[in-house]
């Protein structure tokens, strides 16, 4: 086993976060047109509902994470600030309006992702599938990342959700399989293994992401990334994780950058293609630059 450098003794949460976390405020012109390009068309932004701490950076560069099937999911993972509930009616609309924003934004790359629909029988798969078709429709030169959710083993939704011509299909661990019972507790650790299996097979770039901070331990990190690469994983993230309420599972520890550095450089070692790894790293972050990692 390698063994990683040193790094600095974590920052406990009961202190104010360190200096590597701070972030951008959402100011500025692109960030302006964003904002009104999204309300305008009713659209909703894991960026807003997620609490994503690049939003000023991202909104001020004129991209953004489109969520569609709606603002309510039916999981309740400990670590997420999407509300959770029964979800209203899914709009038929929805995949011209995010279309056409799309559009008009003039985005290079776009990334959509959404909430679980678990009450759904095809999980959403037919709005996905007529989402990214639209955008292709409108934006032909648009590539497109689509960060889905866990089809609870519905393999036909699965292909459904991503046959529509996308180029590279995410789907999130989030955390190391120890954890999962508490962080994720209607998700199961095998089952998004497998779901990344099939995606690789069918011939996608695939993508997934993991918190850290949760209180995990770097051989467990370590596990986690060769049971991904066993799966066919190409790009893998790597972030913080930040409380968003009180009610949200507490952050165990703040990682050192030099630690995801450290991560980085294991990643790529053990079989992934590309690692993007450091403390405000999100799912979407930099994804521009996963659209041409070679598979």
């Amino acid at each position: 086993m390698i063994e990683l450098p040193v790094v600095a003794e974590p920052t406990t949460p009961k202190n104010k976060k360190p200096n590597w976390l701070r972030v951008k405020l959402p100011v500025g012109k692109e960030y302006a047109k964003v904002r009104k390009i999204v309300d305008q068309n009713k659209l909703h932004t894991i960026c807003e509902s997620g609490n994503c701490p690049n939003m000023g950076e991202c909104w001020g560069a004129g991209t953004a994470t489109f969520m569609i099937l709606g603002n309510v999911c039916t999981r309740s993972c400990t670590f997420c600030a999407v509300a959770t509930g029964r979800p209203p009616e899914y709009d038929e609309q929805e995949p011209q309006r995010v279309a056409e924003a799309i559009a008009t934004m003039g985005v290079k790359h776009a990334v959509i992702t959404s909430v679980n629909r678990d009450e759904l029988k095809d999980r959403g798969a037919e709005i996905w599938y007529q989402t990214v078709t639209k955008v292709k429709e409108l934006s032909p030169e648009t590539t497109i990342e689509t960060l889905i959710p866990d089809t609870k083993g519905n393999w036909d939704a699965l292909y459904r959700m991503i046959s529509a011509g996308q180029e590279v299909v995410s789907h999130n661990m989030e955390t190391v399989e120890r954890l999962y019972r508490r962080v994720r507790p209607q998700a199961k650790y095998q089952r998004s293994l497998d779901q990344t299996k099939l995606t690789k097979e069918y011939g996608k770039r695939t993508k997934s992401g993991i918190m850290l901070g949760l209180g995990e331990t770097v051989d467990e990190v370590h596990k986690a990334m060769d049971d991904l690469v066993a799966h066919g994983l190409d790009i893998l993230t790597l972030g913080q994780y930040l409380q968003p309420t009180k009610m949200h599972i507490e952050v165990a520890e703040f990682i050192h950058p030099d630690q995801f550095e450290a991560y980085r450089e294991e990643g790529l070692k053990r079989g992934l293609k590309y690692v993007e790894s450091g403390p405000l790293v999100r799912s979407s972050y930099h994804a521009e630059r996963h659209v041409n990692v070679p598979i």
